[in-house]
């Protein structure tokens, strides 16, 4: 395929599923409007067992990141600690009465995240058409991760597609299909619906846990969502989607034109709120112990004003 075709391909899946104006011309938050308030009483509905799923990975440095695009892995130092207490070495404070402080610092998207619809671009524009200048060196001021700050509760559904394949994990480069998104569904007994947050599982971190390293999990080849799912995600109007790998999209690339094409449709011109790196393991394994694939998802990301992604301990709730 060449390069022509390429574009020509993802430009007509661009416009295809461009949701410019669909909330309004000032509209900055994208799909996450399919989350009414009727949708959330809902998500509190499916609350049987009141057991939490933390969807996170560790936030310290041992993490995935290997250093490509400026991501390094969190940072922790302390500013003061217990030991200066007991040294007596902070300033006007007896020994023994002081207290503890300590700096944590990370890129955005180097542990589990959400995507903000500042994140990525189509032909110099970012969600809804606003300009991408508008983000610079000081932030972005439209479409910012704080715009979802009080809109992140719906229900939640778990697709689990290795359980769907009879496999621990998918192979690497495999591209998750529309038809694997829907015989997944019908393996847990659940529809998808509008509003919902779909969670894609491949099994990738499974397999990093498995070797005891995350190898080339940062940026390398990965089993993810095909470029073709986009109608999919459309058609099912969902508030957003998330999976357990570093960039959502099977890599390489289908297409190979632009880095991370299905990012562009999905970002820019769908509008529809994407995470990263969610851990679905213990979440899978409680699914299909009890059969039960949906849930109450709350995954509110840090008020970062300006900020194009925010880490997240999301829960899911059964």
């Amino acid at each position: 395929m060449s390069l022509d075709r390429d574009y020509e391909i993802l430009k007509e899946l661009c416009e295809k599923y461009r949701n410019w104006g669909r909330w309004g011309p000032d509209d900055q938050v994208g799909t996450i409007n399919f989350i009414t308030p009727e949708k959330i009483i809902q998500s509190g509905q499916l609350i049987r067992k009141g057991k939490i799923f933390s969807l996170a990975i560790p936030f310290d440095q041992a993490g995935p990141q290997d250093g490509s695009n400026r991501r390094f892995n969190p940072i922790h130092f302390m500013s003061r600690d217990g030991r200066d207490t007991m040294a007596g070495t902070l300033m006007g404070r007896p020994s023994g009465y002081g207290g503890a402080d300590d700096v944590f610092m990370m890129p955005t998207h180097a542990a589990t995240h959400w995507d903000a619809l500042s994140h990525s671009y189509w032909d110099g524009k970012m969600w809804n058409g606003y300009d991408a200048s508008r983000c610079s060196s000081l932030g972005t001021d439209v479409n910012g991760i704080e715009t979802y700050k009080d809109r992140i509760v719906t229900r939640g559904v778990l697709l689990d597609i290795p359980r769907l394949k009879g496999v621990d994990w998918l192979e690497m480069s495999y591209a998750i299909t529309s038809d694997d998104l829907d015989a997944a569904a019908r393996m847990a007994n659940v529809e998808v619906t509008r509003g919902d947050i779909v969670l894609v599982r491949t099994g990738f971190l499974t397999l990093c846990r498995n070797r005891g390293s995350w190898g080339s999990y940062a940026g390398g080849d990965a089993p993810g969502m095909s470029l073709w799912t986009v109608g999919w995600l459309y058609d099912h109007e969902i508030a957003a989607v998330a999976t357990d790998t570093w960039g959502c999209e099977v890599r390489p690339n289908e297409v190979k034109w632009v880095h991370q094409p299905w990012h562009k449709v999905v970002l820019p011109n769908m509008g529809l709120l994407m995470g990263e790196m969610f851990d679905l393991d213990e979440l899978a394994k409680d699914c299909a112990e009890d059969g039960v694939y949906e849930f109450q998802l709350v995954a509110p990301p840090l008020p970062l004003t300006g900020c194009v992604g925010s880490p997240i301990n999301p829960y899911a709730v059964k």
